[in-house]
């Protein structure tokens, strides 16, 4: 049995697109470890007095279509009145004992696939400060960032799969880091090979930022990381940026990494990117 607890303020004004968002990113967590979504209790905290009953209900309706999708069951909850409105679920999954995937199990040699674009941090903060469109936003992110990240695990699971996490708050390279110290090896990232999100580092360029790059950044410092090719700080600050409903990080077989990448474009999954290798050495990660 896993049980998992997460919930997230609201990335987007639309309701419904809030509770999607949130529940995927809830359920993600039982995923990534290999798991299966089973139960589901709404996890609220909402300012009753200030705001119409009706939103919560949208953004209720849009965490269980997000659960029913998942083949769970919602249960039930619980509800606290607070300031600002947060929502999240705890979801309960299972799984077989010797089965279970974690962040530590990468082996020298394994490649690293990511299944959803980086950049969600930095667009929804610029979209709040209305730098950034609404519209795209809708058309050209959200529906990747509700997506949930089963189909994504199923299908790497049909191989070796060594290691996996879902690349969230800490941002690419802190849960990158977080694999290599689980594994005691040295990560290398090929930045060419990274998905971004559109506007994504022309947000950055612009000035925008999030309130996790900071912390993010001071999280990888504590261990070597070297970069082989000139970035822009623009572009350094993407592999900090925090993710909401991000994709999962997978370490397997490099000789399997290819036919993986074919199985997940073949069921939709929206990115396949292979984008680093784990290798043998000082914990670190190095940026080609």
């Amino acid at each position: 049995m896993i049980n998992t607890v997460d919930f997230i303020t609201p990335p987007v004004d639309d309701p419904y697109w809030f509770g999607q968002i949130s529940a995927a990113n809830s359920i993600s967590d039982v995923y990534s470890m290999g798991g299966k979504p089973v139960t589901a209790l709404n996890v609220v905290m909402y300012p009753a007095k200030y705001l119409d009953m009706g939103i919560l209900r949208e953004i209720l309706r849009g965490g269980n279509d997000k659960v029913v999708e998942a083949g769970a069951c919602l249960a039930g909850g619980h509800t606290v009145d607070d300031n600002e409105p947060k929502y999240g679920l705890c979801v309960n999954g299972t799984v077989h004992p010797g089965r279970i995937i974690t962040n530590a199990g990468a082996k020298p040699g394994d490649a690293l696939l990511l299944t959803k674009p980086l950049g969600t941090g930095v667009l929804f903060n610029a979209t709040r400060a209305r730098k950034f469109s609404l519209r795209e936003l809708e058309t050209s992110v959200l529906p990747i960032i509700a997506t949930l990240n089963g189909t994504a695990m199923n299908c790497a699971l049909q191989y070796d799969l060594h290691a996996c996490t879902d690349v969230t708050g800490f941002g690419l390279l802190g849960h990158l880091l977080e694999m290599a110290i689980g594994g005691r090896l040295h990560a290398v990232v090929d930045y060419n090979a990274l998905p971004f999100y559109p506007g994504a580092l022309d947000m950055y360029r612009k000035g925008q930022t999030t309130g996790s790059n900071k912390a993010n950044k001071a999280l990888v410092a504590r261990y070597p990381l070297k970069a082989e090719r000139t970035l822009t700080a623009s572009q350094m600050e993407l592999l900090y940026d925090p993710q909401t409903s991000g994709g999962l990080l997978l370490a397997l077989p490099k000789d399997q990494a290819q036919s993986l990448q074919a199985d997940l474009l073949a069921a939709g999954v929206a990115v396949a990117a292979k984008i680093g290798e784990m290798g043998a050495g000082e914990v670190g990660i190095t940026v080609q």
